[in-house]
């Protein structure tokens, strides 16, 4: 039933009830929206559908994406978060030339498809070039003690210990591109990136470059469910 049938429904009902009499086959409740089709997620990933571009050519039909921090590692995130970003680039909270109008062009299955697709894949995490240590000691101590002088709260609070993430709505950073990570900090700083304006618009704002650069590098070479040590 869409809303506007429903809506008309229950107006019904209410003038029914008004004249004492019965109301005769009115839904009152909407039934659950259908489970995602993977099937069709994994088509529009490898295939793209309509103006929409395959995902795979940048994220990769793994959810790895290629390697060079320009685009995200979706694999194993939430489909809930992938869900939500999708419909930010829809909105205008989030812009970006190439995944805007992509969005823009599926469905809202169509993005739920997607977004269950990668959320139920694996893919492994690449051997990148190591930062300097000092960096990552700085971003380590910063995701997991965060900054009293800055009045920033540990990056852990919200993204688990290690940057696990806190699914459905909090993603994971453990392995996510440092470049990315840092693109996105700099996307906040900017107001440019209108989601979580209370929380990570206000975190950004308080971060250096330098503070940027650290938990970037740090939360990159943290492995899936390993917790690195920073060399001395």
């Amino acid at each position: 039933m869409t809303r506007n049938r429903f809506v008309r429904s229950a107006a019904g009902a209410i003038v029914v009830a008004g004249l004492g009499l019965a109301p005769i086959g009115v839904a009152y409740t909407q039934t659950e929206p259908p489970a995602p089709d993977l099937k069709r997620g994994a088509a529009i990933v490898t295939q793209g559908t309509g103006a929409a571009l395959a995902c795979a050519q940048c994220h990769a039909s793994n959810g790895a994406s290629d390697g060079s921090g320009a685009f995200p590692r979706l694999a194993g995130q939430s489909s809930y978060y992938l869900s939500q970003q999708m419909r930010a680039f829809v909105s205008g909270d989030r812009a970006n030339a190439v995944m805007s109008p992509i969005a823009k062009a599926l469905s809202a299955d169509d993005i739920a498809d997607v977004s269950a697709y990668y959320a139920g894949v694996s893919a492994p995490f690449p051997r990148l070039p190591a930062a300097a240590a000092a960096l990552v000691r700085r971003g380590q101590e910063l995701a997991k003690v965060g900054s009293a002088a800055k009045s920033l709260p540990a990056c852990d609070n919200c993204h688990g210990p290690g940057g696990v993430g806190e699914p459905p709505a909090i993603p994971y950073l453990a392995g996510q591109y440092g470049g990315y990570i840092a693109s996105e900090l700099h996307m906040w700083q900017a107001g440019l990136r209108k989601s979580s304006p209370e929380a990570m618009g206000q975190i950004a704002k308080r971060l250096d470059d330098q503070d940027i650069a650290a938990v970037a590098a740090y939360y990159q070479q943290v492995g899936s469910g390993a917790e690195p040590v920073a060399s001395h």
